[in-house]
């Protein structure tokens, strides 16, 4: 964006500690992206929905969130993060709603679908502005303490749905039928994320924009042929979309695989697990485990740099690789053995996915379009994990379980070799002092 006039900063507001806000301004941002790429292909499988209309329709979906660079910049020139955080919470508590009633109609699928295309896009819209708004609050040093907050939120919201809200609608499919079920669990999520919303309205930082000369709508889109050519001019940003890319992909694979293959039958390969019981696991040891390992995974690279801590990040995400692998082999039987098991793959899962926070953040984002080039990097890592995530089933059923979990221990070694080829930053001790010195309670975006 063209700036020929100097911006002008609004009085810098109060604003509480990180603590306050970024659990719950990531968890909500976790909740969102996760009922729409885990929990509705789930309750789609219950309702008898077909495999290949499930893939196909969640896939469409999932797209919301890798080119919502496209509509970025338009964040860039709201005045408030804050107030587009807040509308896009309560959207998304509207439409939670609306999928309450949706899947009691006639043709439920089709009005289900409408109603996720909603929450798609306005979940996509509140990462944009969410993350923003942690850019513009927090200096580098509090970005790569609170990115394991960060994490562990994003991600704890995918154990309350595919762990906690899992097992209640397996308990009340028994008593109510599946669809009536389902109607229960979004009207408590529509509830839940009115909640929180309201929340944030009181706690989040009030980051103003500086003010700027020209807000017309020619301008938004030379501010968008701006920023994706800033984008694209960065040193070394072709290897930078590579090491995204495949930072994931073993990932993408194994987060799609690994739910199914406990539940398929040992005769097929599988641990033959319930429903219930995946998300009792995932719900308890697995929620526990990645937020231990996300927070831990934060501090430990704001201690060490993400240049020092990346190799080791990168194998933490190899983690559930290896536990898969085992697993398959192993075969075991009791849950306490399984359990465990997952609780190093979630460990490792969320101590390694820090690693991806703040490359992005730190190296990718960095420049005169932040929070655009934020969302660029996260378009590309969405864009990766569901092409990983789209080639998972037909790999696994080529190999079967074994062999497609060695497969991605495979996957997960070009990043490593990639990593010493791509630009890292260094936070040194005289750097890090500096960030980490008090500032104004509040920032004024870039």
């Amino acid at each position: 964006m063209s700036q020929t006039t100097p911006p002008t900063s609004a009085p810098a507001p109060q604003a509480g500690s990180p603590i306050r806000w970024v659990p719950s301004l990531y968890f909500v941002q976790g909740m969102q992206f996760f009922v729409v790429m885990l929990l509705a292909g789930l309750m789609f499988k219950n309702m008898g929905v077909p495999n290949d209309q499930i893939a196909r329709w969640t896939g469409l979906l999932g797209l919301a969130w890798a080119i919502k660079p496209l509509w970025s910049p338009f964040l860039e020139l709201a005045r408030s993060k804050k107030l587009v955080v807040v509308a896009m919470q309560f959207t998304g508590a509207v439409g939670l709603g609306l999928m309450a009633l949706a899947v009691q109609m006639p043709m439920y699928f089709a009005a289900s679908i409408a109603v996720l295309f909603l929450l798609a896009y306005a979940s996509a819209t509140h990462d944009i502005a969410c993350d923003g708004l942690y850019l513009a609050s927090l200096d580098p040093k509090q970005q790569a303490a609170y990115a394991g907050w960060q994490g562990a939120f994003f991600n704890a919201s995918k154990f309350l749905t595919l762990g906690g809200l899992l097992v209640l609608a397996g308990h009340l499919e028994k008593s109510m039928g599946v669809f009536n079920a389902w109607s229960v669990i979004f009207a408590v999520l529509a509830i839940l994320l009115a909640a929180l919303a309201a929340y944030n309205a009181k706690v989040l930082p009030n980051v103003l924009s500086p003010v700027t000369a020209d807000r017309s709508a020619a301008n938004v889109w030379r501010t968008l042929k701006e920023v994706i050519a800033d984008f694209l001019k960065k040193p070394g940003i072709w290897a930078m979309i590579l090491f995204i890319v495949l930072f994931r992909f073993a990932e993408g694979q194994v987060q799609t695989i690994g739910p199914l293959f406990l539940i398929e039958a040992r005769e097929k390969g599988g641990l033959g697990l319930t429903t219930e019981q995946v998300g009792g696991i995932y719900g308890t040891v697995g929620t526990g485990a990645f937020l231990v390992g996300s927070i831990l995974g934060g501090y430990f690279t704001s201690w060490l740099s993400l240049k020092r801590a990346m190799p080791i990040l990168i194998l933490a995400m190899g983690v559930p690789n290896l536990t898969f692998y085992y697993l398959a082999v192993a075969h075991p039987a009791d849950m306490l053995h399984i359990g465990a098991a997952v609780a190093v793959e979630m460990f490792g899962y969320g101590f390694g996915f820090v690693g991806m926070i703040l490359f992005i953040m730190q190296v990718v984002a960095p420049g005169k379009f932040s929070t655009a080039h934020y969302a660029l990097g996260s378009g590309v890592m969405q864009l990766g994990f569901i092409f990983s995530k789209t080639i998972s089933g037909d790999i696994q059923m080529a190999m079967g379980y074994e062999h497609f979990f060695l497969w991605t221990i495979v996957c997960g070694l070009p990043a490593l070799l990639l990593m010493f080829f791509v630009k890292m930053p260094t936070l040194g001790k005289a750097e890090g002092a500096s960030a980490g010195e008090p500032k104004a309670d509040a920032v004024t975006a870039q």
